[in-house]
């Protein structure tokens, strides 16, 4: 079974769309199983995935309002991780399912269907708490949190907190907090240093200790339909992301009990290991 990773965050700009696709990416690379669901109606996760996604029939609407089987809609990217496309289509299934029984659960009752061909599955968000987010924190185990270390990144961190909290109580009782990733980071920037401080303080081992730079080459990747491991593998946003994956790999291994020896896809995770001490070197240059 899967374990379904939603990427939310209410705020606009802070990387969430980013992280999502280039964090597949990074996954694949290290041979886990991976379905990108691009739930966001901008579409830009399909977009940045190599798909056109005004072409892409049928999408994650018609999966929604169960009109097509969520297997057809799946279609295979170059950077070796599945995809559910997104586009427009689905504020009108937003609109749609506002008088639906059961309207939060219909992402989780399609992504049950298929879980069981994957590792993980990763979903990206709308910028916004609405139906379309409810489905996602429904379906998912954890909520992973992008979080631009800058001046009001902590005040929209406590509405989607409270939300949490309150789909915890009433729709799914499982959701946790996979964790803070702090994106966009300038290590030369006073500010960022201060709020990732306050960050850390306030949540403590909830803060991955992968930050993710600001970066030309990632800015540049989506335009070119790639995630960042496939448009400049030795850039540093891509060995950030490479970092991520590999603290995530590592953290679900403790969180499932796993033995701290146990070699899993050994080749694979030592790049992982390898690249996040990169990374580390890198933020602290």
């Amino acid at each position: 079974m899967a374990r379904i990773i939603a990427v939310a965050n209410q705020k606009g700009g802070v990387g969430k769309t980013t992280s999502a696709v280039n964090l597949a990416a990074a996954l694949a690379a290290a041979k886990r199983r991976v379905l990108l669901v691009d739930l966001d109606p901008q579409g830009n996760a399909t977009t940045a995935s190599g798909i056109d996604k005004h072409e892409a029939k049928p999408n994650g609407c018609e999966v929604l309002l169960d009109e097509a089987a969520v297997d057809q809609a799946v279609v295979r990217t170059e950077g070796h991780y599945d995809l559910l496309p997104g586009n427009g289509d689905l504020t009108a299934a937003e609109l749609k399912l506002m008088d639906a029984l059961a309207r939060e659960h219909r992402l989780k009752e399609q992504l049950v269907k298929i879980d069981a061909k994957y590792d993980i599955v990763l979903i990206d968000c709308p910028p916004s708490l609405n139906l379309l987010t409810l489905n996602a924190l429904t379906a998912a185990d954890s909520v992973l949190i992008p979080v631009q270390c800058e001046y009001f990144a902590l005040e929209g961190l406590s509405s989607l907190l409270d939300t949490v909290k309150a789909v915890r109580q009433r729709l799914n009782p499982r959701l946790e907090i996979e964790g803070l990733l702090r994106t966009m980071y300038d290590v030369r920037n006073n500010l960022g240093n201060e709020v990732s401080a306050q960050l850390t303080q306030h949540f403590g081992d909830k803060v991955l200790r992968s930050i993710i730079p600001r970066n030309i080459r990632l800015a540049e990747a989506p335009s070119h339909g790639q995630p960042i491991h496939q448009y400049d593998r030795s850039s540093r946003g891509a060995i950030a992301y490479i970092g991520l994956a590999g603290e995530m790999i590592r953290r679900a291994r403790a969180h499932d009990g796993a033995p701290a020896g146990e070699a899993v896809d050994e080749v694979h995770d030592d790049e992982l290991e390898v690249a996040h001490d990169a990374s580390a070197q890198h933020h602290q240059e």
